[in-house]
């Protein structure tokens, strides 16, 4: 039986290219971010994390996600990054090798709240009584 030429990558997760290039992305924005090369007032005196960085099968686009260090002020910065991303996208094309330079898109980074959530919930007094009661009947 033969394959299609036609698969998708998402079915499969993204190629290896994708994650090199993403990851390339990612360590750039992190050096710019860091060096304080922005100009905008929501960006001021911020200390933005770059967590990660997908990009589209095609190269062509990059949806990276981002937090404010802290986390109250993500959405802030999303907009600030949102309205430098020509000039970011500029940057990391001088930077880094390759035959197009992706459209970023910026997305607040949920991922440190919904840890914090799960860590709330873990630590709350219901599961340490189901915790302590497993630990008492000897179950492991």
């Amino acid at each position: 039986m033969s394959r299609s030429k036609h698969t998708t990558h998402s079915a499969k997760g993204p190629s290896q290219r994708q994650l090199r290039v993403g990851e390339l992305i990612r360590h750039e924005l992190a050096a710019i971010f860091s060096r304080g090369d922005l100009r905008d007032p929501d960006l001021e005196g911020r200390i933005i994390t770059c967590s990660e960085v997908r990009v589209s099968p095609d190269l062509r686009h990059a949806t990276v996600f981002v937090s404010d260090l802290g986390g109250a002020h993500t959405d802030e910065v999303v907009e600030g990054l949102t309205r430098c991303r020509k000039f970011l996208r500029g940057e990391v094309g001088h930077r880094i090798e390759t035959k197009f330079t992706p459209e970023l898109k910026f997305v607040a980074d949920t991922l440190f709240d919904e840890a914090a959530k799960m860590d709330a919930l873990l630590r709350s007094a219901p599961v340490a009584r189901d915790v302590a009661r497993k630990d008492e009947d000897g179950e492991s």
